[in-house]
């Protein structure tokens, strides 16, 4: 999003809104309101999908993932629940471990566990159902058990919240559904579901899940007795607990289906309109959580291949084996196939992207007239990115942290964009080097080195390495063996699917990007009094600029993407020129800078290259080769081995 994008809406109501929206203003409670007051409803669409088309590119992700629900034999009786029955029901089953390995596969990303609130479960047999999963499938991760099943158990086993969420943790549970939220209404609680917990119990388990690094969903069941007020203010909410904790991944409305239940609604489902602004609504008040999933098992295709163009950015996956919905009545296919859902999304006219269990890209699947661009997802790139056209027939952006972008572009499914100097250095066959990057010559501010130790100091110690650079951890290497002369150091990748992984147990920590400006104006990273910036360290040792990246463009790129991604490009630096304050401002506040801070901030960078730029990549490129002896490869390989994760 830009701060230049204009609309034109049928509603004039909106036309504040959108001005609050584009400037970075966070939006009301009474905003809210108006939006689903307001008839225009494409126009509400259009913003919903500009902040997420800012956020996400045209990105819409997908993970393969199997859901569990092992019994449906419940304790509670909530009126809104056809799926819940009582242990001498016909209809009550019980899966054991053994059956529920047998629904799983190698190639899934995540499985998805929920189910009723057994009497009779022992403790150890949730420990040994997550344990062994992990275990038989130690590449699929475990997204386990809703706040209302933490709460049971603290309560039935007599465990605090954190001491549950540890142990599941330590047994394999990465993450968290958001299921249980309902609606944040008293109110309805009593009315609907009275032996629930309510929202103070929810959020208590969450906080709680967020604090030991176990990030989580968040729903809002809507279309049932609540009220359009209390739709918003279940979103406040969520939002006022992603401010302190930044938990949540995503956001997911649900549809509520009536089934049997005998609850009253207006209708027997809710209306296509209702569930489209319940999603745009969504993407334009929680201006911090990530992801918008249009949940396709409530929703039906029909309706989230719309709402992709509504603010949501996330279709869930294949689910399969989805059983509480459809005993609701849900009228979607029980499962839809990979390929199904691809086409789903090229008929939104947005880009497939395979993810996992965090959002971070696997596989991305293009049309075959499509060319991707990478979106660099920090502050430093925003100038790249504000004029490329939306909707465009032929480019489709997608962000990628740098070691991501080079990944895939070995794989052969991105086209273009800002390629770490490190990447393009052993991929330059097949890509063009543009006159376009990210070069500095002084401080950077976001590729920073917290330390408990001067330079000298670093022989012989852990350094903790971000899972997101492919060229600073080089640039680091070059500094530590070359203008230091240490050649003794140990490097790990950052593991954040490891519980166990902390950057206080490192005596260095390598951050990059966005992460690194938040520490850098958070006051700095606990426990580590020293703080070197690489791009200084290197511009003090060689007196030149650093290159960080570079951009390029595949060499069988289409000639018709090739002209829009250079013009997209050169027009993108042209309007920042001077007006980078504004352009980066919604983006810093992220961040917790000002507008005239960031404004500083990316001044400092040169985005067009000249001969200083190139000779700094030469000689960057001689020094790092000269590192490159077979004795120098097997002793790097074996330090980022230890502790290192694949991307």
């Amino acid at each position: 999003m830009t701060s230049s994008t204009s609309f034109t809406f049928r509603d004039n109501l909106l036309y504040s809104i959108w001005d609050k929206v584009r400037s970075g203003e966070r939006l009301s409670k009474e905003d809210a309101l108006a939006l689903y007051a307001s008839d225009d409803l494409i126009g509400v669409g259009r913003m919903a999908n500009e902040v997420a088309r800012a956020k996400s590119g045209d990105s819409v992700y997908f993970v393969l993932n199997r859901k569990l629900e092992p019994t449906n034999i419940c304790v509670l009786s909530c009126k809104f629940c056809d799926f819940a029955v009582k242990p001498d029901s016909p209809e009550a089953y019980e899966m054991t471990i053994a059956e529920m390995l047998s629904k799983l596969r190698p190639d899934l990303h995540e499985v998805h566990i929920t189910g009723g609130l057994h009497p009779k479960w022992p403790w150890e047999f949730y420990i040994d159902m997550v344990r062994t999963i992990k275990t038989q499938f130690p590449n699929v991760d475990v997204k386990a058990f809703t706040a209302v099943e933490i709460d049971y158990f603290s309560k039935k086993f007599k465990k605090s919240h954190e001491q549950v969420l540890r142990e599941l943790q330590e047994a394999g549970l990465r993450t968290m559904p958001g299921g249980g939220a309902e609606v944040f209404s008293e109110r309805v609680r009593k009315e609907l579901f009275k032996q629930k917990i309510g929202a103070k119990t929810w959020f208590d388990v969450h906080k709680t899940a967020h604090r030991l690094g176990i990030q989580s969903n968040v729903t809002m069941l809507y279309g049932h007795i609540e009220t359009i007020e209390e739709r918003v203010e279940h979103m406040l909410r969520v939002r006022e607990c992603q401010d302190e904790t930044n938990g949540f991944l995503s956001f997911i409305p649900l549809a509520f289906q009536p089934g049997n239940t005998g609850i009253k609604t207006r209708n027997d489902f809710t209306s296509a309109i209702d569930d489209l602004k319940t999603i745009a609504v969504s993407r334009l008040m929680l201006d911090n959580v990530p992801h918008i999933k249009a949940y396709w098992v409530m929703l039906t295709a029909e309706v989230a291949t719309i709402a992709l163009n509504f603010g949501a950015d996330d279709m869930d996956g294949t689910v399969g084996e989805e059983r509480i919905a459809h005993d609701a009545g849900a009228i979607s296919p029980m499962e839809l196939a990979k390929g199904k859902l691809i086409s789903i999304i090229h008929d939104a006219g947005k880009l497939p992207v395979e993810r996992d269990i965090w959002y971070n890209p696997i596989t991305i699947y293009p049309k075959p007239e499509w060319s991707v661009v990478s979106k660099m997802p920090y502050l430093n790139s925003v100038p790249f990115y504000n004029s490329f056209p939306d909707y465009s027939t032929v480019v489709k952006l997608v962000p990628l942290a740098p070691r991501v972008f080079g990944k895939l572009a070995e794989q052969g499914s991105v086209a273009a964009g800002p390629m770490s100097l490190r990447d393009y250095m052993t991929m330059s066959d097949d890509f063009e080097r543009l006159d376009y990057g990210v070069a500095v010559k002084g401080k950077a501010n976001s590729v920073l080195l917290f330390s408990k130790f001067d330079w000298a100091e670093l022989a012989g110690k852990r350094i903790c390495i971000s899972a997101e650079t492919s060229t600073s951890v080089e640039l680091l290497r070059v500094l530590l063996e070359k203008r230091f002369g240490i050649s003794d150091y140990l490097f790990h990748r950052y593991d954040k699917s490891n519980p166990s992984h902390s950057y206080k147990d490192y005596d260095a920590v390598l951050l990059i990007g966005d992460e690194a400006l938040q520490k850098a104006y958070g006051g700095g990273l606990t426990g580590f009094d020293k703080v070197f910036d690489l791009a200084e360290e290197w511009c003090t040792w060689k007196g030149m600029p650093f290159v960080f990246a570079v951009w390029v463009i595949r060499k069988v790129t289409p000639e018709t993407a090739r002209k829009e991604i250079v013009e997209s490009l050169e027009r993108s630096l042209t309007n920042s020129a001077d007006h980078f304050g504004e352009f980066g401002r919604e983006h810093g506040a992220k961040v917790g800078m000002s507008e005239a801070e960031v404004s500083d901030y990316l001044s400092q960078f040169r985005y067009r290259f000249s001969i200083d730029e190139h000779a700094a990549m030469a000689e960057f490129e001689m020094e790092y080769e000269s590192l490159t002896s077979n004795d120098r490869i097997a002793m790097s390989d074996k330090r980022i081995a230890k502790q290192s994760i694949s991307f």
